[in-house]
């Protein structure tokens, strides 16, 4: 028997995603057509054995997300429940807090993945890794070089056993180039090293608090409080892939995401994926479209654009390198390059809506990563565009490198600028 739990974070996190996650949370967002995390559940569901999966974070039950999880539980046939943290607790310590419903029922394992990572999810060879020689921790890896290296945690191997000898979380000089991939699995006694983490953070908070109920303690950095401190111990063991993988940390990455998500379509669901057909509007390479959505047969769409429910694109419209999201409409010859068109935005005619790459690949010495500031000397850095929800642009209007905050109707042109 198997479980899976999914960290989803909380509104306190994911600011550098605004302005869309102020409409849905984060883990909610469309990626590739569908929700950041159905990618997660789905791979989690393929798993032989998988009896449950549990998300654990600090966002509140809202209708959008109860109704996400409803929906999941009928089309995997899985339990698949909402455990709410008290508090922020941290990477490690919604696990140790809700350890008692991550243990019911004995399961020999459990997977735990971050809801910000994009990836192929290898997770029945991770099994079969961790089945052929048990440890408590195993942790999935991926290359990058050494400049980028810095942005992610860090691992140092023993190349034989595949030990992990040292781990260090965003280093200030190179360490390695395996870094870490947020996706792990934990044998039940991977528990007892968070409980000892725990009882150390209750007891340097009791020096401080006389009540002895320190609200502190039950933050834990698995990364800092847990890697950092048992590798080289023989406790943390890492396996390497070489499939897809990249964080989602900002809208930029999305697009990213999305990108690499289409191409795995090919292999997983080619039934998301737009076909050209006589009639039909025009696609190039990889291209999710919504059964609901209006596309005229004139508009050019792709390589890598993702088109969600109740969208309408109108004659001539050229989309790329892009994501449309709910009820948004793109009016004749609309251009959008790298962009994110928020819910029920408006785009007209002959406008261009345009944004710079921004290709977070851990293996691309030139990725402008998420770790960096949006800001420089008081300047927006380039980026991709996007457009807040309910967001209203007029014919014949020029948005370059900007992010539009919603509820907004622009009556000029823009670049590298905050619309307010």
């Amino acid at each position: 028997m198997l479980k899976a739990v999914i960290l989803i974070g909380g509104p306190q996190k994911g600011t550098r995603f605004r302005p869309l996650s102020f409409e849905v949370p984060k883990p909610l967002f469309p990626v590739a057509g569908v929700p950041m995390i159905q990618h997660h559940i789905e791979a989690c569901a393929q798993v032989p054995e998988m009896q449950e999966i549990l998300l654990i974070g600090f966002y509140q039950p809202d209708e959008p997300l109860t109704r996400f999880l409803e929906a999941a539980q009928q089309e995997f046939n899985l339990p698949i429940r909402y455990l709410q943290e008290f508090a922020p607790l941290g990477t490690g310590g919604g696990l140790y807090h809700f350890r008692d419903q991550i243990l019911a029922g004995g399961p020999e394992a459990f997977f735990v993945l971050n809801a910000d990572v994009c990836s192929d999810f290898p997770l029945s060879t991770m099994l079969d890794v961790h089945r052929h020689q048990p440890h408590p921790f195993l942790l999935l890896g991926t290359t990058a070089n050494r400049t980028q290296s810095l942005n992610y945690g860090c691992i140092v191997e023993n190349p034989q056993t595949h030990e992990v000898l040292h781990y260090v979380e965003k280093p200030s000089t190179f360490v390695s180039d395996i870094i870490n991939c947020g996706i792990y699995l934990f044998s039940p006694e991977a528990l007892k090293p968070l409980r000892d983490v725990f009882q150390r953070n209750q007891q340097d908070g009791q020096l401080e608090d006389s009540s002895g109920l320190w609200p502190g303690a039950g933050t834990i950095r698995l990364e800092q409080d847990v890697f950092s401190a048992l590798a080289g111990q023989g406790q943390i063991y890492v396996h390497l892939t070489d499939g897809i993988w990249s964080q989602i940390k900002s809208a930029g990455s999305a697009l990213y995401a999305s990108r690499l998500y289409l191409s795995q379509y090919q292999l997983t669901h080619p039934e998301r994926l737009a076909k050209h057909t006589p009639g039909g509007p025009r696609i190039r390479g990889n291209v999710y479209i919504h059964p609901t959505a209006k596309v005229a047969p004139s508009a050019v769409l792709g390589p890598n654009v993702s088109i969600g429910e109740g969208v309408t694109v109108g004659e001539g419209v050229r989309l790329r390198e892009s994501i449309v999201l709910h009820g948004a409409t793109l009016q004749e010859h609309t251009c959008v390059l790298h962009s994110i068109v928020g819910w029920g935005s408006t785009v007209g005619r002959w406008a261009r809506v345009e944004g710079t790459p921004n290709d977070p690949n851990p293996n691309d010495p030139r990725a402008h990563m998420d770790s960096e500031s949006l800001f420089k000397d008081g300047k927006l850095l380039p980026a991709i565009t996007i457009l807040g929800c309910r967001v209203r642009i007029p014919a014949e209007v020029l948005i370059l490198n900007s992010i539009v905050l919603p509820h907004k109707e622009l009556s000029r042109s823009f670049t590298n600028q905050i619309i307010l």
